[in-house]
């Protein structure tokens, strides 16, 4: 059956996962001198969510918007020093995994600009599918773009419906008419924080409050970070305003079904977070539960991929009866955005990332559980290193089902081409990843993981090709999405 092996080079990326674009963040009337490192502490917990960028605009003590920003990691870009000149009132800040869009300081944000109201402040995660049909018509029109976010996009709306609105919340309803696609946002006004969420509800946002101020995040785990309480999730299509200690809601007449991703459930939140009253930790748990009654298997010892695949894992163990082990080590120290210039270093990566305990490997069946498989190089390196180790079997279990279609609403997943299983059969993948077993998780007990959320509140489109809106062509078949 050698003819067939799958060429993994033409699937093959620096980094073999899937990533969302970014994590917002916003602190509204905090009067304590220390700002800066709330914010600091917020987006270092919501680094998950992208760590090629971060940035924090704030309002300072005169009243103006200003900020800092830059390439790397939260604390990489803000030392002591920065944080201590970023004094103020209120802030929104960003963490950034770019896709297409690039990596590169004019895309960092939040972004900062002027309108009619003043100056204003944007941090967006997601990503609009008209936005290329959007820019096409600004600049038509005069308008100039410096970035080539589909953020920028949405900065120049608020900027052009500003010199005819009366005030900013009908700016904004103009805005949310025209863009579509997938995005929650946070905004910094030099009067007010405000939080959107688009009408689908894709891009998670939700609400705390700490002591008198109020709170806005892509996850609640931002908020343990800083010591504030969960109130509540913003709703699909709602803007929230928060002025001098008040918050006033304005929920839009969309009247859109809730399509929340469901990769935040696989993937991309973290385990301690809860999105729209759904436990991520709870839901991984019962993903692995699920797939050890699907696709049971005999072995000694079930292993999770560090991070994503260990709580999955754990819920398979307790299915099956066979025990959990700890047989991959995880460098903590290298991040998603590694460097591996060549092929030869991009087949070291994996061993740099992690490496194998052999004293518990040796001599073994095991059951190796991860949150997906994208491309098929990293799975095939996992497997060859636990053989290497000494595994008598390798079981490949994915908790999710099988990635066959491109994703527009803000992953990096831009063409069929790039996806191993839209391309290959689950037999082929199997053998190609040399692979004892290989079985994934089907999408109707996928949809049942995200205990006490309604199985029909989720997009799946990467898995089925039924997407919650119609895409435009020129997006489909667009090579560069200008993501956030």
């Amino acid at each position: 059956m050698e003819n067939m092996r799958i060429d993994f080079s033409r699937f093959d990326t620096e980094d073999d996962g899937i990533h969302e674009a970014c994590g917002i963040l916003g602190i509204s009337d905090y009067h304590d001198d220390d700002l800066a490192h709330m914010m600091y502490f917020g987006l270092y917990a919501l680094q998950h969510r992208g760590q090629e960028s971060c940035g924090i605009a704030i309002i300072n003590k005169n009243g103006e918007i200003t900020g800092q920003k830059g390439i790397g990691l939260v604390p990489e870009v803000f030392t002591e020093r920065i944080l201590d000149r970023l004094d103020g009132t209120s802030a929104i800040g960003h963490t950034r995994y770019s896709t297409t869009g690039g990596s590169s300081i004019e895309n960092s944000q939040p972004l900062i600009f002027n309108y009619k109201g003043g100056r204003i402040a944007l941090a967006h995660n997601g990503n609009l599918v008209n936005a290329t049909k959007i820019r096409y018509e600004l600049e038509n029109k005069g308008a100039i773009f410096q970035t080539t976010t589909d953020s920028e996009v949405i900065a120049n709306l608020i900027s052009r419906y500003g010199l005819k609105c009366k005030d900013l919340e009908e700016v904004l309803k103009k805005t949310m008419d025209v863009i579509e696609g997938a995005y929650a946002l946070v905004i910094l006004t030099q009067k007010c924080l405000v939080g959107i969420r688009d009408p689908w509800g894709m891009r998670p946002l939700c609400i705390g409050k700490l002591g008198n101020s109020y709170v806005l995040a892509s996850e609640n785990c931002a908020f343990d970070a800083i010591g504030a309480d969960f109130i509540r999730d913003v709703e699909p299509g709602e803007i929230i305003f928060i002025e001098n200690g008040y918050l006033r809601s304005v929920r839009t007449n969309y009247n859109k079904p809730q399509k929340t991703c469901i990769f935040e459930h696989i993937y991309f939140a973290r385990p301690d977070s809860v999105i729209d009253g759904a436990s991520i930790y709870r839901a991984r748990l019962e993903a692995g539960r699920l797939l050890a009654k699907e696709s049971p298997v005999e072995a000694d010892l079930v292993v999770g991929v560090p991070d994503s695949g260990i709580t999955a894992a754990i819920g398979y163990s307790r299915e099956s009866g066979i025990p959990y082990g700890e047989a991959l080590i995880k460098n903590r120290y290298v991040g998603r955005t590694f460097i591996q210039p060549t092929q030869k270093l991009r087949e070291r990566s994996v061993g740099i990332k992690l490496n194998a305990l052999k004293e518990e490997i040796k001599g073994k069946r095991i059951i190796i559980i991860d949150d997906s498989i994208v491309r098929g190089t990293t799975s095939y390196r996992i497997v060859q290193m636990l053989k290497n180790a000494g595994a008598s079997e390798v079981h490949m279990r994915i908790c999710s089902p099988p990635v066959l279609n491109p994703c527009y609403f803000g992953i990096d997943i831009s063409s069929k081409e790039h996806l191993i299983a839209a391309n290959h059969s689950i037999e082929e993948i199997r053998e190609s990843i040399n692979a004892d077993s290989l079985a994934f998780l089907s999408v109707e007990s996928l949809l049942k993981t995200p205990i006490g959320a309604p199985a029909n509140s989720f997009c799946t489109g990467c898995f089925t090709g039924e997407y919650p809106m119609p895409v435009p062509m020129y997006a489909a078949n667009s090579a560069d999405k200008h993501k956030c």
